[in-house]
């Protein structure tokens, strides 16, 4: 979401900063107009220039998810502590913080931004600790945006799913959306200066997993996915209750 996020901001005439891990990725940031900052975070350090990258900026937007999959046990609180540290070393008071509906847990039933979280995964555990990072500074403005799952021009979950047997959870509803909304969202954040608040940002539309995902195999000439039958139905609905009932928002782009 970084690039084109970044590319959104610059058609707005903002000047932005952003941030690699990759070194080979510096230049290719420099072509699309952003200046570049070679930085990573880790547990115990942030290596690159940080006071740099922060400095004279108005609003920062933290997309660093997870990765806590496989035999990955890092520490993402930690790391998030030591960027809201810095943070708090530069002048930096407007934060996004882009986090996930996997906060929610496995909650049933309707999910709105009222509904108290009860993570069950690693990572949503600690992203839910993380967003408290941030938003408990009474000395920043953080909005915290909890996504669904990302659609985008070259991402789709089906083009995995479509090769996996015996998936369960096919009577679920799904909870997505695409890259053109998000970054709509981010940029309607900063131009209705909406902070300090919590936005689900998911599309309101939740047909079964299995529906959904064997349209789409049928659409794009994959392999549909195979789902155990009779798998019980868990119904988490998220629903983007403030952006569209509070803020207005309309979502624009159908998955």
């Amino acid at each position: 979401m970084g690039l084109p996020l970044a590319e959104a901001f610059l058609a707005d005439g903002y000047q932005i900063n952003g941030s690699t891990t990759s070194d080979e990725k510096i230049g290719d940031l420099k072509k699309h107009g952003i200046s570049p900052f070679l930085i990573s975070l880790s547990e115990d350090n942030i290596e690159g220039n940080i006071s740099g990258f922060l400095i004279n900026v108005a609003m920062l937007v933290i997309n660093v998810p997870p990765r806590l999959r496989g035999d990955n046990t890092e520490n993402y609180v930690k790391k998030m502590q030591l960027l809201h540290d810095a943070i708090k070393k530069s002048s930096v008071r407007k934060v996004i913080f882009v986090s996930s509906t996997s906060v929610y847990g496995a909650i049933s039933g309707d999910v709105t931004e009222e509904t108290i979280p009860q993570p069950n995964t690693a990572s949503g555990k600690q992203l839910l600790t993380s967003e408290r990072i941030f938003r408990d500074d009474s000395e920043l403005h953080t909005t915290i945006i909890r996504f669904g799952g990302l659609i985008g021009p070259n991402r789709h979950p089906v083009t995995m799913l479509s090769r996996r047997k015996k998936l369960s959870n096919g009577n679920a509803p799904i909870n997505l959306i695409h890259l053109n909304d998000c970054i709509r969202i981010i940029i309607k954040i900063l131009k209705k200066n909406w902070w300090c608040e919590t936005l689900n940002g998911v599309y309101p539309y939740h047909p079964t997993k299995q529906e959904y995902y064997t349209s789409e195999a049928l659409r794009k000439g994959l392999q549909v996915p195979d789902y155990v039958a009779n798998s019980p139905k868990i119904s988490k609905i998220v629903h983007s209750y403030n952006l569209t009932n509070v803020k207005d928002f309309r979502f624009t782009t159908t998955l």
